[in-house]
């Protein structure tokens, strides 16, 4: 697993593109403070832009890197979900702008896996993780489902559970710093 890890960060830290399995699916993910990366994940993914990405990072120390103000309660909903959950924060800072809605806001998960958590440390960073499709067609459930055209398009695909089925993405809530919470899928 170093191995591939240090082979994804040094793409990552390049301006490149991964192809990496996440908590929930395969993943295509950049370093989440590179504008020019970014925009290579919306051209990829053929998306427009003002649809937001979803970011992972490895803690709550590092989520407060890049969300002015952390609500307590989400601190709670992340130590009590059994399911990986996706937040999204008010007021986002630190990250490629491109990246951020226009209200201001970014979504962010802290995965409950061990390859993220270590990709996400050792790039000391957010890491941008958007579901490996083209943007018409359904999030593939196994590796062997992902399109040429996302795997051509990457510049690293990490080897490691290809095996792996994911069906499911992460459930995503939002939590506004005025406390109204919206939860957008369960």
């Amino acid at each position: 697993m170093q191995n591939e890890i240090n082979k994804a960060v040094q793409t990552l830290k390049d301006g490149g593109l991964i192809l990496y399995p996440t908590d929930t699916v395969w993943g295509i993910g950049c370093d989440a403070t590179n504008a020019e990366a970014v925009k290579k994940v919306y051209a990829l993914k053929q998306r427009v832009d003002s649809k937001a990405l979803i970011c992972l990072v490895a803690d709550d120390r590092m989520l407060k890197k890049y969300v002015k103000q952390v609500p307590e309660v989400a601190l709670n909903i992340i130590e009590v979900t059994d399911k990986p959950t996706t937040i999204i924060y008010d007021d986002a800072q630190n990250l490629a702008s491109n990246l951020v809605a226009e209200d201001g806001t970014i979504a962010i998960r802290i995965p409950d896996d061990e390859f993220c958590f270590q990709l996400c440390r050792r790039l000391n960073g957010a890491i941008v993780s958007t579901s490996a499709n083209l943007s018409a067609y359904p999030t593939p459930k196994s590796f062997k489902e992902i399109q040429q055209e996302v795997l051509k398009g990457v510049d690293y695909v990490v080897n490691l559970q290809h095996e792996k089925i994911c069906d499911k993405p992460s459930s995503i809530i939002k939590l506004s710093n005025s406390g109204v919470v919206k939860i957008i899928r369960e």
